[in-house]
């Protein structure tokens, strides 16, 4: 079949199984080898792909709201609702986004990108179905990943309570992006072995049903003897106690399971969660083999091997440097430990887990937790680090403030991605955690300029004892600068001068160091001396440098890929403000008051105007100003 040709998913209605069974190899077949070139989430893809084409068979999208999680298995859905002629552009630039967009689709009823949220917006559709009065079927579906985070238990406690109609998908594959832990995924791992609940259920009703009645007694007997069955099939009864029938364990990759689960579920009133065990990465053999999640997102890779496509030398990456730092520090330090939302892998703490498995924390999806986890560690004297990507820190701000920060316990927040991060699009650009942690009290925030002083700032946060302390890297690779043999402590909130100059000053850290120093490079060939500072305290500033820069008069051009309001340049302003500097001309560059798509960070950078180009520019501006004024 050719797929590109497909334009809705109405065309599954008539196929048989056998039928379904081709065009779901035919499928796999076209995202291996397009992700191969582009990239993106193959493993949780190719594992949902029976049961996304037994979904828009058995229900009318986009009356009826398929609702994904996470998203990152949403390519098949648009590959059915026909997009599969735009996946040479997928997660470039203008191209096709990664994740369900409102924008690009009606089938995609929900943007996501962070997980456990597909339950709560679940619920929100079927409210406002239910108030308007009309027919469909609400239909989340949820990895056992997801299950974990708090956002998902506070929904399911609601729709149980409410006695909503719902069929809730949870699409057991044991992983998220790395394997899970806790609990409840040892509560579903006794499910999965449980063997099928409903069948014999109803086969148990059917016969009691056979018997004649004696009043009341016999009754309330039957009861007790299908809730004996329960607790006797379905070690725990999580689900039904929540206030959901329970439907499963159910092969995802059998059309008949499915098919006969699914129009069960249809005919019954209330909660549903149909359990479906998948299993990611089916069909491409390094995927469906992967047990530590390196197959969950890829770059592009070799498509009869598996093998990766990289440079052949890359500078450590910048995950790497700081847990391996940590990692070193810990040998001497046994007070030092590491927690993670879900991400060992990303944050590169496996070989921390490996040498410290007692101190090594991995929580599941569970942000808040995590950042409370450290809180409580620190007020035992521990030293915690927080390894958590920018754009997830968002999800545990309250307990940053609360927990952390207004304790003014010794935390040290590792934030992972921080700046734009490119094909992932705006649900993981890292460009807020300035803003929202900049004016949190006790709190220290910095970011490197390369790994050497990366290194340094990591021995700095583990030794700092005075309250919360993060620092920000990017996503990527380091620049490959020499390393220091010996770890030393940076003077907290003191910046460094790169460049002298005496007409202007940019003030900027992190990536964005080599920019300032083109452009300045460029300055000085049209005859202005631009002085280079590496703001690496993001806060506190360094007021007696600053204050320098101020009484000399120097226009400043601030430079940080971070958003503008509230940024480090919004706190350059309030400081010149505050210490009575007010004819100091100044300007700052940084992320504009819009979510950032998806694309490299080359050509994001450039659509928004901030390049080496627009530096020079804004500085000749910012020259002119000076001598308009002299």
């Amino acid at each position: 079949m050719d797929l590109t040709s497909i334009k809705d998913p109405s065309f599954l209605k008539g196929m048989s199984n056998a039928q379904l069974e081709q065009l779901g190899e035919e499928i796999r077949s076209f995202l291996i080898e397009k992700l191969s070139l582009t990239g993106g989430h193959i493993g949780p893809n190719l594992g949902v792909v029976e049961l996304t084409l037994a979904l828009h068979k058995c229900f009318d999208s986009p009356k009826d709201k398929i609702i994904w999680d996470v998203g990152h298995q949403s390519y098949v859905h648009k590959i059915l609702t026909g997009r599969a002629c735009e996946f040479d552009t997928l997660r470039q630039f203008k191209g096709l986004c990664g994740f369900p967009k409102r924008s690009e689709s009606a089938h995609d009823v929900w943007e996501t990108g962070h997980s456990s949220t597909s339950l709560s917006a679940a619920m929100g559709m079927a409210i406002a179905r239910d108030l308007k009065k009309e027919k469909s079927y609400i239909l989340p579906v949820i990895g056992d990943g997801a299950l974990t985070g708090g956002m998902a238990l506070e929904a399911l406690n609601h729709i149980g309570h409410e006695k909503t109609n719902m069929i809730v998908i949870l699409n057991d594959n044991e992983m998220s992006i790395a394997p899970n832990v806790g609990a409840l995924h040892n509560v579903l791992g006794r499910l999965r072995t449980s063997g099928k609940y409903n069948g014999v259920k109803d086969d148990i009703e059917w016969l009691i049903k056979k018997i004649p009645a004696v009043g009341g007694v016999l009754a309330a007997t039957a009861e007790r003897v299908k809730d004996s069955l329960k607790y006797m099939l379905v070690s725990g009864m999580f689900f039904e106690e929540m206030g959901f029938t329970y439907l499963g364990p159910v092969d995802g990759h059998n059309f008949e399971d499915l098919f006969e689960n699914l129009a069960y579920a249809k005919k019954i009133e209330g909660p549903v969660i149909l359990h479906v065990i998948t299993k990611k990465g089916k069909g491409y053999h390094p995927a469906e083999s992967d047990k530590i999640g390196t197959w969950h997102g890829t770059g592009p890779y070799k498509m009869n091997t598996g093998d990766f496509v990289k440079p052949s030398f890359a500078p450590p990456s910048w995950s790497g440097l700081v847990s391996e730092t940590v990692r070193k520090i810990a040998r001497k330090d046994e007070r030092v430990v590491a927690i993670t939302p879900a991400m060992p892998v990303g944050s590169k703490l496996e070989g921390f887990a490996s040498e410290f498995p007692d101190r090594m924390f991995d929580v599941g999806i569970a942000e808040q937790h995590a950042a409370t986890l450290a809180a409580g560690l620190a007020t035992q004297n521990m030293k915690p680090f927080l390894a958590i990507y920018s754009t997830f820190l968002q999800r545990a701000y309250d307990q940053v403030v609360h927990d952390i920060c207004r304790q003014n316990l010794n935390v040290f927040i590792g934030i992972d991605r921080a700046g734009l991060v490119g094909a992932d699009g705006e649900t993981h650009q890292g460009v807020f955690d300035i803003a929202f942690l900049r004016h949190v009290p006790n709190l220290v925030l910095m970011m490197p300029k390369d790994e050497n002083e990366g290194q340094h700032m990591v021995y700095t946060a583990l030794k700092y004892d005075e309250g919360p302390i993060a620092m920000r890297f990017p996503r990527g690779n380091g620049l490959g600068v020499p390393m220091d043999e010996t770890f030393k402590q940076i003077q907290i909130g003191t910046w460094e001068i790169l460049k002298d100059g005496r007409d202007a000053a940019i003030l900027t850290f992190g990536t964005t160091i080599q920019m300032a120093l083109e452009a300045a490079s460029e300055m000085e060939s049209r005859g202005l001396s631009v002085k280079v500072v590496n703001a690496r305290f993001i806060k506190p500033l360094d007021g007696d440098m600053l204050s320098g820069i101020l009484e000399d008069g120097m226009p400043i051009l601030t430079i940080e890929e971070a958003v503008l309001q509230g940024g480090f340049g919004s706190s350059v302003l309030e400081y010149a403000h505050d210490h009575g500097y007010f004819h100091n001309v100044i300007d700052r560059m940084g992320i504009p008051d819009e979510f950032i798509e998806h694309g490299s960070v080359d050509q994001l950078l450039e659509e928004i105007d901030f390049t080496v180009e627009d530096a020079v520019r804004r500085l000749s501006i910012l020259a002119a100003k000076k001598q308009q004024r002299a």
